[in-house]
């Protein structure tokens, strides 16, 4: 029994060029919007702190998606909230 040829791929590889170039100009599909910080371990707690100031979670979900530990006492963090509230 014979396979047959596996079909080209450029043509996907271009849809998934085009789609990530869009994507930067765009919701995530979720759409929460999020910024990624590198602070020092008390300006963290700050920017943190902000945000819940500004945004606050009952109203647009604002929390600490993840974080992580850097060599110098630094913290790596992503904050997500949704664009508006209700």
């Amino acid at each position: 029994m014979r396979v047959p040829p596996r079909p080209p791929l450029s043509g996907l590889k271009r849809q998934l060029d085009r789609s990530r170039e869009d994507q930067g100009m765009r919701l995530p599909r979720d759409g929460f919007l999020r910024e990624t910080f590198a602070l020092p371990r008390t300006d963290a707690r700050a920017k943190a702190r902000e945000w819940f100031d500004r945004w606050p979670k009952q109203a647009y979900w604002t929390e600490i998606e993840s974080w992580s530990e850097l060599p110098g006492d630094v913290i790596e963090f992503t904050m997500r909230r949704l664009p508006t509230a209700d």
